[in-house]
């Protein structure tokens, strides 16, 4: 049985257990300092808690640390991290460094039940949400690996961060009271779940809203999100809803697909949406093996931005990032996945058969 991890607790969570383990509350905050900001990896290396303490807190909890089972970087300096868990699920993180900041993108589920027909991560499956801990440790674990600290954190790794809010919430409150990280630099992409977008809003947390529409048509978008259950009006109403009540402008993100999405016409539905002065980020799409999709030529992704200036939105473009590592995320995972399933090839250095 996997004992329970400390991490993702916050100070009254962990002023309990030192009640419970008869220690004054004051150790929470030193159990705080170690998990937070001190890096610990295991109880045993609180030094400055009393060896008793110690010993009764490791037999019944676990720090909650994961383990980095792979380790990838790109030319461009961009780095993969396979993180697996106390239960041996796998996640990905990834490191991106520009010239004035370090961005980190974090997992908010180990697969996706969305399943975006693009996304490396849709073809994992649902998979199961990640505690506030286990995002915590991405934010903590990337950083010591690469020897940078991250400015930025964007939940636009594996999974769908708002059908995981409440662990989601809870961690970057953590974030901002014990590893002084604002949200004020984090970023939350989905594919735009209204009602709980109004949630968000509800947590009073000023973070960023990324809307993944990729469309403006609502049958295109249903092709390439098939799940989705709103239309665009739907989800950009309650995107705008987010915007009035926190303050905080709202990004509409298109992954932009060869011939699928990137036509001029595409532009034109997109914009009719949109007001004068929106944000748009248009992503070109990044491949993913066995996807029937292609990336668009500059050129193309120049006229469809184009369009969405003449209509008076702002736009903004991706940098294209880590793709001699496989750089969509979930493809280190599926791709480890697939290999470790394949037969052990023959001492003549073939596959049998």
């Amino acid at each position: 049985m996997i004992a329970p991890s400390l991490l993702g607790l916050d100070r009254s969570e962990l002023a309990r257990i030192c009640g419970e383990l008869g220690e004054p509350p004051y150790r929470a905050g030193q159990l705080a300092a170690w998990l937070y900001r001190r890096g610990a990896r295991d109880v045993a290396g609180m030094t400055d808690l009393p060896a008793a303490f110690r010993e009764r807190l490791a037999a019944a909890w676990q720090v909650g640390r994961s383990r980095v089972a792979a380790d990838q970087r790109a030319a461009d300096g961009t780095r993969k991290l396979l993180l697996e868990l106390a239960d041996r699920a796998r996640v990905e993180t990834v490191l991106l460094p520009y010239d004035e900041r370090v961005s980190l993108c974090i997992s908010s589920q180990t697969g996706c039940a969305v399943g975006c027909t693009f996304c490396a991560t849709g073809s994992l499956g649902a998979g199961r949400n990640l505690s506030a801990g286990e995002l915590t440790d991405q934010l903590l674990t990337a950083p010591e690996v690469a020897g940078e600290r991250v400015s930025n954190v964007v939940f636009m790794g594996m999974g769908e961060p708002l059908l995981n809010l409440e662990a989601v919430i809870a961690a970057i409150r953590l974030w901002r009271d014990e590893v002084a990280f604002s949200p004020r630099h984090v970023t939350i992409s989905t594919v735009g779940i209204p009602a709980r977008i109004g949630e968000l809003a509800a947590a009073e947390l000023p973070v960023t809203l990324a809307v993944s529409l990729h469309a403006g048509d609502d049958e295109l978008r249903a092709s390439l999100v098939p799940t989705t259950r709103w239309s665009v009006a739907q989800v950009v109403a309650a995107a705008r809803g987010y915007q009035q009540r926190t303050g905080r402008r709202v990004t509409y993100e298109v992954v932009l697909l060869r011939g699928v999405n990137d036509e001029p016409s595409h532009a034109f539905a997109l914009a009719h949406r949109l007001k004068r002065g929106e944000h748009v980020n248009l992503i070109p799409y990044n491949p993913v093996p066995r996807a029937p999709y292609e990336r668009p030529e500059p050129a193309r992704v120049a006229a469809f931005r184009r369009v969405l200036e003449a209509r008076g939105l702002t736009v903004t473009q991706r940098q294209t990032r880590g793709d001699d590592i496989a750089g969509a995320c979930g493809q280190l995972r599926a791709g480890l996945a697939e290999a470790a399933s394949r037969p052990a090839p023959s001492p003549a250095g073939r596959e049998p058969g």
